[in-house]
């Protein structure tokens, strides 16, 4: 990922506590860019998982069986 740069750009409120920063539209762009990579891979990692937790087909079928009747 490339690394990601911008000024920094913060609202404050009336104690001086920063709630909220103001980011130039290419660096949001490009935060949702980076984003949706980042969660793209982790939904290859999440089912990556799930193949690992597979069970054989013939233990699914009998677990199928037995829950109807």
């Amino acid at each position: 990922m490339a690394k990601l740069e911008s000024k920094h750009n913060y609202l404050v409120d009336e104690e001086g506590n920063r709630v909220a920063v103001v980011l130039d539209i290419a660096t949001y762009k490009k935060f949702l860019e980076e984003s949706e990579e980042l969660a793209s891979i982790s939904g290859y990692d999440e089912g990556v998982l799930e193949i690992d937790q597979a069970i054989p087909f013939e233990l699914a079928l009998k677990e199928i069986r037995n829950s109807n009747t």
